[in-house]
């Protein structure tokens, strides 16, 4: 790819290289954790999803970040399987390293060779157990095996890795690590991502994660640091395993390369911070050169070392 414009490099000299788009505030899960993407909840867009950001402005976006360097795009929601447009959405986008989404995986089953085919190339899916009073307790809804049928069926269209996200919960999931591990090993190309919770909505459950890291490391036969985010990959008797640490961590922020937008078309800096929000919604692809360059002059690391 051939960069037209100058790279995205904020005043902390980290250069943007993902976006990490919301397109809907719509969702058929009520997950006790969730933080919705760090948006605060908009009846409005709730009520009028007309409201929430358009394909038009979406693909005019990632064109015009291509052009500064940037190479990854995540949607997100919300649900964005619930967007009836998602598979024209990615349809529409220009070449790209890599597209990706993040969904409960509730109507996956019915759309994975669709999406596939439209350009998608991976999935993370949420599935904090394997135990159907458990889930419907964390989700409020019912629907675990729907949620197994799109894990298979992302598997089958090949929207590979399928990344497993379990946020970990004290006396409520914790115990069943090791099952999840044995679920990802045996669904084909799958990797378990643990995920620390952020507790946005009050809920109690933090996990002893250096404790869970040292179990790990002990089964694992390599143990491998990625660069980005001080996170680790285990790889146990054919599972891989990733440990996603976001709490006071200055070496994740540090080096954070992601813009997010917000699913009423707001470039937004940070998942933790609503600071410095600047709207795109009605922007053209070259009006939108110098609103990501605004927006990413405003970025800073929401931890930082002490002084």
């Amino acid at each position: 790819m051939q960069n037209t414009h100058a790279p995205l490099i904020d005043t902390y000299n980290r250069t943007i290289t993902s976006l990490r788009i919301s397109i809907t505030q719509r969702c058929n899960l009520s997950c006790i954790y969730c933080h919705g993407e760090g948006e605060s909840i908009s009846p409005r867009t709730l009520a009028h999803p007309q409201n929430e950001i358009s394909r038009e402005t979406i693909a005019s976006l990632v064109r015009a970040a291509r052009a500064h360097g940037v190479r990854r795009i995540k949607f997100t929601g919300g649900e964005p399987l619930l967007r009836s447009d998602f598979a024209e959405i990615i349809s529409e986008l220009p070449h790209m390293k890599d597209i990706s989404a993040t969904t409960n995986g509730t109507l996956l089953s019915e759309c994975a060779h669709d999406l596939a085919a439209a350009g998608l190339h991976r999935v993370n899916i949420s599935l904090d157990t394997l135990q159907p009073d458990r889930y419907q307790r964390i989700t409020g809804h019912n629907v675990l095996n729907s949620v197994l049928d799109g894990v298979a069926a992302a598997v089958d269209a090949e929207l590979t890795p399928v990344k497993l996200n379990m946020v970990l919960l004290s006396g409520t999931n914790d115990e069943e690590i090791w099952d999840l591990i044995d679920f990802a090993r045996a669904s084909g190309d799958v990797i378990l991502q643990i995920i620390e919770l952020m507790d946005f909505t009050g809920v109690s459950g933090s996990v002893d994660m250096g404790g869970i890291e040292d179990t790990l490391r002990a089964r694992a036969s390599t143990v491998i640091t990625r660069e980005m985010h001080r996170r680790k990959k285990y790889l146990i008797d054919g599972a891989e395993v990733e440990v996603v640490r976001p709490i006071d961590n200055s070496i994740f922020c540090a080096n954070c390369n992601r813009l997010r937008v917000t699913s009423d078309g707001q470039l937004k800096g940070c998942l933790l911070s609503n600071d410095g929000l600047v709207d795109i919604s009605n922007a053209t692809e070259e009006e939108i050169h110098p609103l990501l360059e605004k927006a990413v002059a405003m970025r800073k690391p929401y931890y930082r070392p002490s002084v």
